[in-house]
């Protein structure tokens, strides 16, 4: 995984080892227990305070370090995150939001026992619009039984001008 070295692992398993992250039913309370989730305080409805809790561990140092090494990364999924929040509110609070992925991906692999798959690239939110839109557009043509050839589109599924 990008940005988490030898050192990180080692981090991981001297602080907790295999075991220790069964502990944690789901990769948000593993987070909250590194201290690397934000700890909202509501009172009367009202948020007193969303900040990142103080206090910390060994681990949390490493996954902390991991995060600044995927901030020199180019072209990844976690170095795009990182820039977005760092862009958004500032280099302080991407570190701990970018620290907090590695600490959910790691739960999820050693829990759930799944590979890592690298996303090849985020997709921006009007990405997903337009993807969700042809979805159901396909499956409208499907349901009503309609041709691409029927309502102008070609097998390139360009649409087609003449008039």
């Amino acid at each position: 995984m990008e940005g988490v070295s030898h050192a990180t692992v080692v981090a991981i398993m001297s602080e907790i080892g295999i075991d220790g992250f069964k502990k944690f039913e789901t990769a948000k309370q593993f987070g909250s227990w590194l201290r690397l989730a934000p700890n909202n305080k509501i009172s009367g409805g009202k948020i007193q305070s969303n900040k990142i809790p103080k206090g910390s561990n060994r681990l949390k140092i490493a996954l902390r370090n991991a995060a600044n090494a995927i901030r020199n990364l180019k072209d990844t999924h976690l170095s795009d995150f990182f820039r977005r929040i760092a862009f958004r509110k500032g280099r302080q609070a991407a570190v701990p939001a970018t620290a907090r992925k590695p600490a959910t991906i790691i739960w999820t692999m050693v829990v759930k026992k799944v590979p890592y798959n690298t996303p090849k690239e985020y997709l921006f939110l009007d990405q997903k619009r337009k993807m969700g839109i042809a979805k159901r557009i396909k499956k409208q043509m499907a349901k009503f039984d309609i041709k691409p050839d029927e309502i102008g589109l070609g097998n390139s599924l360009s649409p087609n001008y003449n008039f």
